[in-house]
């Protein structure tokens, strides 16, 4: 069976999009591919809220400025005009789908995060991904889409034209976890909404899945990478042996939480004259700086000068999560480190979220549409997968009956590969390579750093070649497959880029670029080609 549109992904970028082509194409057959649960995305997880202006005191324009500024002069800046003028409409789209958002009297409660002058994070207590993800579930689930869960796709699939030359995108494997069969899912149109690659580090707040996979099948397929350099650390992590990396909103610094060192003592009045509201990539590198100049392993954020009540009724989440290991944040401070959080860079996109390869889309994590920049303001993240999942949309499906159905694709071929006998190669060198990205090109980078980690990704993507075509294919080996190509994109943009700006520190250049304006890092793979209408 073939599709109109196959969606891989099942975050808030790719239903969001899949229930708008529905709206506006109900007799649409649309596949949806989710790597585990149709839940289990980085969109659950999202804890703080979405940014619109939606208070009489704010302006879109101050909105776009606080973007600009957070984006260390490598915002598009008609991107982000598009975005923001967006966001009401996005927000208005969501709560007619179901979405509940916090009041406070017969208004909505607005929350300010890092990098905004107002208060326009919009919420649902600290959960607004789980109550967004919940909503568009529902709606999906009653849509007609076909949702193939636990399927992890391989490779996008390009029509062959005649001289061996590519032509569109066609569909994708995807590999059924279940059964370990890989099935064949051709379609006119294909969106990329698998979120990021934050999994490339050894401490992430992203769920397991978030492997890069789109971005490095984008790349294999022919599509042009931008800004791969530009890695978020989220500043607040929950420290603790037992905690798998547990993400403490930036909403509890926004409504006053103070950075401490292990002797109590403020430090961020020290690195920046925002304090705890200065942007992410700011308040990740002091963290940093403080651990590494104590020794210590963790800081802590204290917001316990606060009413235990105003504590429980906005984090619920971050409160119930912390007390589990015995800290009860009303009380006393949570301790915190940085992890990786958010892919800047990704898939080039134009405004409709159309890729360098006809029929191919990228939305969401996967993309790079120039919003962010060089750094993601807190909160525009989960606007940009509501904003240019609803543009794409309205492109699939003004130009979905003008496409032609995709040609009979031949099945995966597995006839020249045995079963795997040496899993353990495939475990180690995953557990190595996000170690030596986590100390070579993390958050404080050297040229010396980078080249060392260069050179062993090197040798690990030979070898994960070697094994990728010698054995039948699983779910750990593509997703290493995936992580690697994703770490050589990062560590190749990241030694281009010689000067630090944004969320890119180097200790050999520690200073901006003074040539204006910035210049986009942008990687071209061999097999590109510049991209033609259907």
């Amino acid at each position: 069976m073939s599709y109109d549109l196959l969606v891989i992904g099942s975050g808030a970028a790719g239903l969001s999009l899949a229930l708008r082509v529905l709206e506006a194409k109900p007799q649409a057959r649309i596949a949806i591919l989710a790597k585990g649960p149709l839940s289990e995305g980085s969109t659950m997880y999202a804890q703080g809220g979405i940014a619109a202006v939606l208070d009489a005191a704010d302006t879109t324009d101050a909105h776009l400025a606080d973007t600009l500024t957070a984006g260390g002069g490598l915002c598009n800046a008609e991107t982000v005009r598009f975005v923001v003028d967006n966001a009401k409409p996005a927000i208005q789209w969501l709560i007619d789908n179901g979405v509940l958002f916090d009041r406070e009297g017969g208004d909505y409660h607005l929350t300010r995060e890092g990098g905004h002058s107002h208060r326009r994070v919009i919420h649902s207590a600290d959960a607004t991904g789980k109550a967004v993800q919940t909503a568009l579930m529902e709606r999906i689930l009653e849509s007609g889409a076909e949702v193939f869960e636990h399927h992890i796709a391989v490779d996008l699939i390009r029509e062959r034209l005649g001289g061996g030359r590519l032509g569109r995108c066609v569909g994708a494997y995807a590999l059924d976890r279940s059964s370990g069969r890989v099935i064949t899912l051709p379609a006119r149109a294909v969106v990329l909404a698998t979120g990021g690659a934050s999994r490339v580090y050894l401490y992430s707040s992203n769920p397991d899945g978030s492997t890069g996979d789109g971005i490095a099948m984008a790349w294999r397929a022919g599509c042009r990478v931008s800004n791969m350099e530009f890695s978020q650390f989220h500043p607040t992590c929950l420290y603790h042996p037992k905690a798998k990396t547990f993400l403490v909103t930036e909403a509890v610094r926004g409504e006053g939480g103070h950075l401490l060192r292990p002797d109590g003592t403020r430090f961020m009045d020290d690195y920046d004259p925002r304090g705890e509201l200065a942007p992410r990539d700011v308040v990740a590198r002091a963290i940093d700086d403080v651990m590494k100049r104590l020794g210590c392993p963790n800081v802590y954020l204290d917001i316990s000068h606060k009413p235990a009540d105003f504590i429980k009724s906005h984090f619920p989440t971050v409160y119930a999560e912390c007390l589990k290991f015995g800290i009860d944040m009303t009380r006393e401070p949570i301790p915190v480190v940085p992890a990786a959080h958010y892919t800047c860079g990704g898939v080039l996109t134009d405004l409709s979220g159309r890729t360098d390869v006809p029929n191919l889309y990228a939305i969401g994590e996967v993309s790079c549409t120039g919003l962010h920049g060089a750094n993601r303001m807190a909160s525009n993240s989960l606007l940009e997968c509501l904003v240019f999942g609803a543009a794409a949309a309205t492109d699939i499906a003004a130009t979905m009956e003008s496409i032609a159905p995709p040609p009979v694709v031949a099945a995966w071929d597995e006839s020249w590969v045995t079963d795997s006998d040496e899993e353990v190669v495939v475990a180690h060198n995953w557990d190595e390579l996000r170690r030596f990205m986590w100390d070579y090109v993390g958050i404080v980078r050297s040229t010396k750093r980078l080249e060392r980690a260069k050179h062993r990704i090197k040798l690990l993507l030979s070898e994960i070649a070697e094994y990728y075509g010698t054995f039948r294919v699983t779910n750990d080996l593509l997703e290493l497959r995936n992580l690697a190509m994703v770490a050589d994109l990062i560590v190749r943009s990241a030694l281009s880029r010689r000067e630090s700006r944004g969320l890119h520190y180097t200790i050999d250049y520690p200073d901006r670029d003074a040539i204006a304006p910035a210049q986009n890092t942008v990687l071209v793979p061999k097999n590109f080609t510049a991209r033609r209408q259907n």
